[in-house]
């Protein structure tokens, strides 16, 4: 039974963590925000980074965060840092760099520090992790702001669950820690929906995930294209690879990607709040039930839209109010993702704690060397 695996309660216990989270950072507000307004008066670029899910957080957020005081900020995985630092930055670089790290013991959280160290002109860290005996939250100096998240967020799961959303949400009040106090009711909100979400729909998507569909394929706009992207992954390694997942944009996925179509597929639509984007959304999904159908469809949406339930198998509403801020919504999105996941893997025989049967995949990245 899923209740037997720390992926079901690390799943289920995101909406109670992220209001820790906002506790975390509330209590530290004037030293968060001491260290974030230095370095911005000194125009230092912001750059989001992290491995696997920890990178998807940043490109996820850079959309996101378009209405606050980080717009413009940049996301570069580590991975990419790590092997072409000069690619990235240069002697006159200025780099506020915020990673996320769920261990911060993995290679290249640890080699990308000590890559733009030695790249950039100027360095500024912010460490969002979860694990207080990690590498990163052992760092210390002037340059270095450490944000240590609850404990329950460093996930016993190999799969990021809790560690993923609360990183995310921490960096999310991070670019609001000027008004932190009153994001507490969004936060709020966020915990009260997606709890109320998780019980009315676990079953139903319980029934999708034991569904024989062979692929999967997620698709958002956006911000929620971050969010797909995260959603992928936890399918595709959770089932130690048995199910190939793909993401897109909506937009995107006509030019070519729509190949993947077919009746063994199923398609997890993240629909847009915004009416102005909806739009496009809803015509490919009416193009898609219309000429090459899938398997199975979920439609993941704030509100059920104004389509013909045909061309769903599953509506899940997230039912968040109308201007939610899309830095914080998008975590009501990616729990569709997890749970198929947790189910799907149960289902094939999988233990969701530890999937990788090959063992090609581990909790904390190994066989990397560093070439510094």
């Amino acid at each position: 039974m899923a209740l037997d695996f720390n992926t079901y309660r690390e799943i289920r216990q995101q909406p109670e963590v992220w209001k820790k989270t906002y506790g975390i950072m509330l209590s530290r507000k004037d030293e968060i925000k001491a260290f974030v307004d230095k370095f911005l008066k000194e125009n230092y670029e912001i750059v989001l980074t992290g491995a696997g899910t920890s990178a998807y957080i940043g490109d996820a957020l850079v959309t996101a965060l378009s209405d606050t005081h980080f717009r413009g900020v940049k996301a570069v995985a580590t991975t990419d840092i790590l092997v072409s630092p000069g690619f990235w930055f240069n002697s006159s670089s200025k780099v506020l760099l915020i990673s996320f790290a769920r261990s911060g013991n993995s290679p290249e959280s640890v080699g990308a520090v000590k890559a733009i160290e030695r790249t950039a002109g100027k360095v500024a860290h912010i460490f969002i992790t979860c694990n207080a005996d990690g590498e990163l939250a052992k760092m210390k100096g002037d340059n270095i702001l450490t944000i240590l998240l609850p404990p329950e967020t460093n996930d016993k799961s190999l799969a990021m669950t809790s560690s993923y959303s609360s990183m995310y949400i921490a960096c999310s009040l991070l670019a609001n820690i000027d008004s932190i106090e009153s994001q507490r009711e969004s936060i709020e909100i966020l915990a009260d929906r997606v709890q109320k979400m998780m019980d009315k729909y676990e079953g139903a998507i319980q029934a999708i995930a034991e569904k024989d569909f062979k692929r999967a394929i997620f698709l958002g706009s956006g911000s929620l294209k971050g969010v797909a992207e995260e959603s992928r992954l936890k399918l595709q390694e959770l089932t130690d690879g048995g199910i190939m997942c793909a993401f897109d944009s909506f937009m995107g996925f006509r030019h070519g990607p729509k190949a993947l179509v077919n009746p063994q597929a199923l398609l997890v639509y993240l629909l847009s709040p915004k009416a102005e984007i909806r739009q496009y959304e809803l015509d490919l999904i009416r193009q898609i039930k219309a000429s090459r159908g899938a398997m199975a469809y979920i439609v993941v949406c704030q509100k059920a839209p104004e389509l013909d339930e045909s061309c769903w198998d599953l509506c899940v509403e997230t039912l968040l109010p109308d201007g939610f801020p899309a830095f914080y919504g998008g975590m009501a999105y990616v729990i569709v993702g997890q749970m198929l996941g947790l189910f799907k893997s149960i289902q094939m025989g999988l233990s969701p704690d530890s999937p990788s049967v090959s063992g090609n995949i581990s909790r904390v990245v190994e066989g990397v060397r560093l070439y510094l």
